[in-house]
């Protein structure tokens, strides 16, 4: 959609005074808490300018959290659908801010808006295949990016990211992955790491186990992911265990992931399900579907730290379990089990876990423990928390922008996180055969210092 010039008029004209006044009555005057606004917002003589490819139920939800966020404007919004392209813009204008530029006229419309708008960041939501596109279109064109998981699908692209990054010095990112920052757990845990309770760390299980099949057949929700199940076999998802892994190993911050090793079961659940919810004439009952219902992946640091990655989006159960195992002591949690821990010569009974409750309180991480944000009025609406006040994630990624620095969860965290799923496809294809992992870093994550969240 063409912009008038009055459109682009008012956008170049608003200037920090007017934004305020507009997002206090879109809001109500509501905004970060004092704890939040000191020492964080640096450069706010403009607003920082944010725009959105994909803004379907997740792409709403993060639209709908950066609208309320003091200092920040939405100019440009993209999405091949009318219906949540038209409803995002109708959000922009709800919140006080001028009409945004809409682009969606093809699939690949996004390259036209990171070449038109001026942007500080683009936010990708889109299905898994344009992630890396979306990414490389904003840093080729003096934008950051941030992307939804998984950043890239092969490894050619984890390079072509790296790459660009290291020449334009413009960053894509996976800063509003909330696996670990939001996790009840998963940051006093990290806590408890990094302050040596569990001694060093020798091995973690996790993994993306979670039944997606009603998702995976439902065309209103993320029926792409079908396919992917159809051509596919491997890990698909690792993002969301692997950003906690990754923190709590130091990977790439003093220690690296050095090989992978994959297997797949066989696959018939996405067939039983399709037959008995649609019938035996439904085209998937006898579909081939590349995609094992239950991969197992394992993978070594150079330091010898090992990780259990699980992935089964295919079977019925409840999420799947996350334990930390250290030289002192360990942490187990999973979906109705409760969280326990065992700390050698400290939990009050030998061999027996204890509830995790106390020491989740106690080693809570101070990040969580002092952000404090003011409530919005409504909450967060499309696919997240529907929290009432302002993510963590998106807190830390708008002073990262402001600031100028990358997130803590940088480029080479993000493609090396992503990279398991390609590399375990190669180990799926071979047999279990190992597959060296690359190195992103190219060797500086020997002196990278570990991920610090205090800052």
């Amino acid at each position: 959609m063409k912009r008038s010039k009055k459109t682009d008029k008012m956008k170049r004209n608003l200037n920090r005074r007017d934004f305020m006044r507009t997002t206090a009555a879109a809001t109500g005057g509501i905004a970060f808490s004092s704890l939040a606004m000191a020492g964080t917002y640096m450069n706010e003589e403009r607003p920082l300018r944010i725009g959105f490819v994909g803004v379907g139920s997740r792409g709403s939800y993060h639209l709908d959290a950066a609208l309320g966020i003091e200092g920040v404007v939405v100019p440009a919004l993209c999405d091949i659908k009318d219906a949540p392209l038209h409803r995002a813009k109708r959000w922009v204008e709800e919140a006080g801010q001028p009409s945004p530029g809409l682009y969606g006229k093809t699939d690949t419309d996004f390259v036209r808006m990171c070449e038109t708008e001026e942007l500080d960041v683009v936010i990708c939501s889109t299905s898994w295949k344009w992630h890396a596109q979306v990414c490389l279109a904003a840093i080729n064109n003096d934008k950051h990016a941030v992307s939804e998981v998984p950043m890239i699908l092969t490894l050619d692209e984890a390079w072509e990211i790296v790459e660009t990054f290291e020449k334009t010095g413009k960053w894509a990112t996976l800063a509003l992955e909330q696996a670990l920052l939001e996790s009840y757990y998963a940051m006093p845990v990290l806590n408890m790491i990094q302050q040596g309770v569990f001694g060093s760390i020798t091995h973690i299980v996790g993994g993306y186990v979670h039944d997606l099949r009603m998702v995976k057949f439902n065309p209103e929700e993320e029926p792409w992911r079908l396919q992917h199940s159809v051509d596919r076999n491997g890990n698909l998802y690792p993002d969301h265990p692997m950003n906690k892994i990754m923190a709590m190993m130091d990977i790439n911050h003093g220690d690296r992931l050095d090989y992978l090793v994959s297997v797949s079961s066989g696959a018939t659940m996405l067939n039983d399900y399709a037959e008995q919810y649609y019938g035996d004439a439904h085209p998937y009952a006898a579909q081939k579907m590349a995609q094992g219902d239950t991969n197992v992946s394992l993978l070594r640091t150079v330091k010898g730290k090992l990780i259990t990655l699980n992935f089964d989006t295919n079977t019925p159960h409840p999420r799947g379990i996350f334990k930390v195992q250290g030289t002192k002591g360990a942490f187990i949690t999973g979906s109705g089990l409760g969280s326990h821990v065992y700390v050698d010569g400290i939990s009050p009974e030998s061999h027996q876990w204890e509830d995790a409750e106390k020491w989740i309180q106690q080693y809570q991480h101070p990040l969580v423990k002092n952000y404090n944000p003011a409530p919005r009025r409504n909450a967060i609406r499309g696919h997240g928390n529907q929290g009432m006040a302002t993510p963590l994630t998106w807190h830390l990624l708008v002073k990262a922008l402001r600031e100028e620095v990358m997130p803590y969860f940088d480029v080479y965290d993000s493609v090396t996180s992503s990279a398991v799923s390609p590399l375990s496809e190669m180990s799926v294809s071979g047999n279990g055969q190992s597959v060296p992992f690359p190195d992103f870093t190219r060797g500086k994550w020997e002196k990278r210092p570990p991920i610090d969240l205090n800052q």
